[in-house]
């Protein structure tokens, strides 16, 4: 398995020198990820029909709960922040929870962990910013697979792209100034998210991943439930070694555009060797393809599965300067 990732690795090193054959190799990544989530069904242009249901009002921002229609007969519950500021166009933030109970009331700083409450945070930094469900948590209860879905992956890539599209028609938003944040969850989901779209101009994932061969000693098992991708079990045997990608490929394909990766020492879920892999051979495609190495940025604090205050402060730097 070692020798197996560092050919990969290495064959990645090796495209990512040549400008000509990697668009081909991010095609091909892209549909090795559909792979094992399930096809990105094409896009649904209908009506986001979006539906207030209730608005609460502070002296730094405007926080309305809505709903809004992904796709025929389904709607997404969510949080959606306007900052007070005369800005005349902000940017905007997807905001992405963990698994918790609570879903997007995390991020809207409405209960759970206090170092999780992203979306306010940014709203009163100015960002616009929309916090939704993921299938089965919070407000939003569906059967994704009834709906003709491979995975809940895929399922939460087409809500989150319907998510930018209603930022997108916001005239609060600068449409070329979107970005994603999230963390555990939310934080692989960020990279899903940007990985299909490339409205999204810069990501933050936060606990969110290490490499396939790393992840509980490369038992797959928790990556193939019906939460994430069943396939990963059914057609790879959760075995790295079977994997048609890896986290690498998922930070490659996002180039040249912008991620911030807090990965701390003491995360029990993602052993940061495993991060420090995936961003080591990832590298060149930033570098040498784009010529853009200081897009790809890493931290790594003395912290467990979590996202501390400083780190999140230079996240939010970072966030400044891509999206300024």
């Amino acid at each position: 398995m070692r020798q197996l990732w560092i050919l990969l690795t290495a064959a990645v090193a090796i495209l990512a020198q040549d400008r000509k054959t990697w668009p081909e190799q991010r095609q091909r990544i892209l549909a090795n990820m559909q792979s094992v989530m399930g096809e990105l069904p094409a896009k649904w242009d209908g009506p986001l029909d979006v539906q207030v249901l209730e608005e609460e009002r502070t002296d730094r921002y405007v926080r309305r709960k809505i709903t809004f229609a992904p796709e025929p007969n389904d709607r997404v519950p969510a949080y959606l922040f306007f900052p007070v500021n005369k800005a005349a166009r902000h940017p905007a933030m997807l905001c992405l929870h963990q698994t918790t109970k609570i879903g997007k009331g995390e991020p809207a700083g409405l209960g759970g962990k206090p170092n999780l409450q992203y979306a306010r945070e940014l709203a009163e930094r100015g960002y616009v910013t929309l916090a939704p469900d993921y299938p089965n948590f919070g407000d939003y209860t569906i059967d994704v697979y009834k709906a003709g879905y491979a995975s809940a992956t895929m399922k939460g890539i087409v809500n989150h792209r319907r998510a930018v599209d209603l930022l997108v028609s916001m005239k609060e938003v600068d449409p070329k100034r979107i970005g994603v944040i999230g963390h555990s969850l939310g934080g692989h989901n960020s990279l899903f998210a940007a990985a299909f779209d490339e409205r999204l101009r810069a990501a933050v994932t936060s606990c969110g991943f290490n490499s396939f061969r790393k992840y509980m000693n490369g038992n797959l098992k928790g990556w193939s439930h019906k939460g994430y991708m069943p396939r990963i079990l059914e057609r790879y045997g959760a075995d790295p070694a079977q994997m048609p990608f890896d986290f690498t490929d998922i930070l490659s394909v996002i180039a040249p555009r912008a991620i911030f990766i807090n990965a701390p020492t003491g995360d029990s879920n993602f052993d940061v060797s495993g991060v420090r892999d995936c961003v080591a051979a990832a590298a060149p495609v930033y570098a040498k393809v784009y010529g853009k190495p200081q897009r790809l940025a890493a931290v790594h604090p003395d912290a467990g599965h979590d996202f501390p205050p400083e780190q999140r402060e230079q996240a939010y730097r970072f966030l400044a300067a891509q999206l300024k």
